[in-house]
């Protein structure tokens, strides 16, 4: 099949919708599929360290621009006539399926919606409490969803906030992880190999992302466990105001790394838990992350997080905003190395579950299915 991937997200900007949109059309072009991303310019270089040897032609629609959204930093494409663009490329290209990512979102994924003139799937990746712009829109949104051959959501925390709304039948496919590329064997970096415990968080620096809990975890329990180390993987405009929050004590013992892309894993690998204090989420990409490199997770107990992890099982699920509870939990599983280790182990057999392989295999037989039941039909997500 030749497939058009339509996404205001991808490299060299970092998250989960970037992770899914290139491990997957990776593993589609190892399967022999042809396929293309659709995507506005970033400024920036991209990693091609990261993209490995099987890169995935790239097609540029406009350019990105920051937008401040749902506690988190969103992006939308500018540019002139994006989409009489989509269309010319969806005309020259011949695509087979156009799989939208985040259908709802402008500008490239509503103006595809529009355009597309052949199978069109989308995936949603998002939880929210709350839309006034989908409650006045409610209607219009409705006819642009109903656009859609098949429509998957990456969890259910990831289905409900939509299905509040609107009339939706959603296939829950999960985000992936490349359970080669995390890996427990890696290496640690010299730079952390020196005996501390280190605590690692990763992340855009934004507040849902909950990194003002983290420091205040941190320092709470360096108190009574002295030999910590916390990295921070992650940038953002607010990085200066975070860091201006680690006391002056403290600075040698926190790592800020900025932007990392291709040399993550080697984060992991110097891990010896991860902590992930989000406040709100669809899917633990991150958790899966740290499972796949085997080490103990500390995440917040929310909906997108209990649709990976199971409690004690990998790691624990507590409230995070609690910073007492927060710093004890570190405590506990840094001084207690038989269970960070079975954590880490039970946590290496869970991500193999969500490997980019099975992943994959399930969305492309969903698109068998949806060209399969095509014929006859005419509003696919309402019948």
């Amino acid at each position: 099949m030749k497939i058009g991937i339509i996404s205001e997200y991808y490299y060299p900007t970092l998250g989960g919708i970037q992770e899914h949109v290139h491990h997957f059309a990776q593993k589609a072009l190892v399967r022999g599929h042809d396929v293309r991303i659709i995507t506005p310019r970033v400024r920036g270089a991209y990693d091609r360290q990261l993209a490995g040897s099987h890169a995935v032609p790239v097609i540029h629609v406009g350019r990105s621009i920051p937008i401040y959204n749902n506690g988190s930093i969103a992006r939308m494409a500018l540019g002139y006539k994006l989409g009489n663009q989509l269309q010319h490329i969806f005309e020259n290209e011949a695509f087979d399926i156009i799989h939208i990512h985040a259908p709802l979102t402008p500008m490239l994924p509503l103006l595809a919606l529009t355009r597309s003139p052949t199978t069109t799937i989308g995936t949603l990746h998002t939880n929210f409490e709350g839309s006034l712009l989908l409650r006045l829109f409610q209607k219009k949104c409705q006819q642009y969803l109903n656009r859609l051959n098949g429509l998957i959501a990456v969890s259910p925390a990831a289905a409900r906030p939509l299905a509040s709304y609107f009339q939706t039948n959603c296939r829950i496919i999960p985000n992936g992880i490349d359970v080669s590329q995390f890996h427990p064997d890696l290496p640690r970096r010299s730079e952390f190999d020196d005996g501390r415990i280190n605590l690692l968080w990763v992340g855009r620096i934004e507040p849902r992302n909950g990194l003002d809990r983290m420091i205040k975890a941190f320092i709470l329990a360096s108190q009574r466990c002295p030999n910590l180390r916390l990295i921070i993987v992650g940038d953002g405009p607010l990085r200066p105001t975070f860091e201006a929050m680690v006391p002056t004590a403290y600075k040698p013992f926190v790592y800020f790394s900025g932007f990392i892309n291709a040399s993550r894993p080697s984060y992991y690998a110097s891990a010896d838990m991860l902590c992930v204090p989000t406040s709100i989420s669809s899917f633990g990409i991150t958790l899966l992350e740290g499972m796949a490199a085997g080490i103990p997770i500390i995440a917040s107990d929310i909906d997108g997080f209990r649709d990976v992890m199971t409690q004690d099982r990998e790691g624990v699920l507590i409230d995070t905003a609690n910073i007492n509870t927060f710093a004890e939990t570190i405590e506990a599983i840094a001084n207690d190395k038989s269970l960070a280790l079975n954590y880490g182990m039970r946590g290496r057999q869970t991500a193999i579950n969500f490997s980019w392989d099975r992943v994959t295999e399930k969305i492309i037989d969903y698109y068998r299915e949806i060209k399969n039941q095509e014929t006859g039909q005419t509003s696919r997500l309402t019948a």
